[in-house]
This record gives structure tokens, sequence and C-alpha cells, in this order.
């Protein structure tokens, strides 16, 4: 594994471990901004892994589709991407709800934890053997 990427997992870990503790805290918020903050670090350090450029963006679902242009297939699904996607601006600024048409709770920040735990062990697996 490249060093680069190295880093970038170390600091997803970090945000995916912020998560889990703002989460038990009852900050959901924070708890959001965190999860999607790591699925999108883990996401670009497939792609420093790959040798491919980093696109500039926050969105889940084009680093997910960057990531299927250079063969590399990761386990969020467009429904799962569209959610962490909806999470980035709302849960760093308060321009509403962390979430269309309902405030954020336990289980919106459970089910984000579980995306990111799960693409967390692939990219681990992924990168194993690179």
């Amino acid at each position: 594994m490249k060093d680069e990427t190295k880093v970038w997992l170390e600091y997803a870990r970090e945000n995916l471990t912020s998560a889990q503790i703002l989460l038990d805290h009852g900050l959901f918020n924070p708890c959001l901004q965190n999860v999607q903050q790591s699925v999108e670090k883990m996401l670009k350090a497939l792609l420093i892994e790959t040798g491919a450029r980093i696109i500039r963006t926050h969105s889940i679902v084009e680093l997910v589709t960057a990531l299927a242009h250079v063969g590399r297939k990761v386990p969020v699904t467009d429904e799962e991407g569209d959610l962490l996607d909806s999470i980035y601006l709302p849960s760093k600024y308060p321009l509403g709800s962390a979430l269309p048409d309902y405030e954020p709770d336990r289980a919106v920040c459970d089910q984000c934890i579980r995306i990111a735990s799960r693409l967390r062990q692939s990219i681990v697996e992924l990168t194993a053997g690179d």
C-alpha cells in the first residue's frame, strides 16, 4: 500500500471513530458530518492507491463513479451514495436538517456508520495485496 494511501485511510479511520463517539453523545449532525468525511477520504485513498487522479469533489456518488471507471467496485449503492451526499452541506452549516424532510436521528446515524464500516472493511481487503 502506498504511504499516501495509508495517511488518507488513517484520517478516514479517525473520522469514523469520531462519528461513533459523537453518536454515543447524541450529537447527530457532527456524527453525520464525520461519517461523510470518512467515506469521502476512504474513496479518495482508493483512487490514490490505483494511481488515478483525485477529483476535487465532496460527492460520494462522483467518487464511486470515478473508481468504477478505473475498475474498482466499492460496496456503496446509488441509494447509499445519495444519502451520504445529502449529508454534506446541511451537517456542516445551519441550512436546515442534515437530511431532507426530517431531523437526523440515531437510526440514520447508525445506518451511515454501517455503510462506512462496510466500506472500510472492503477497502482494507482491496488494498491488502497492493
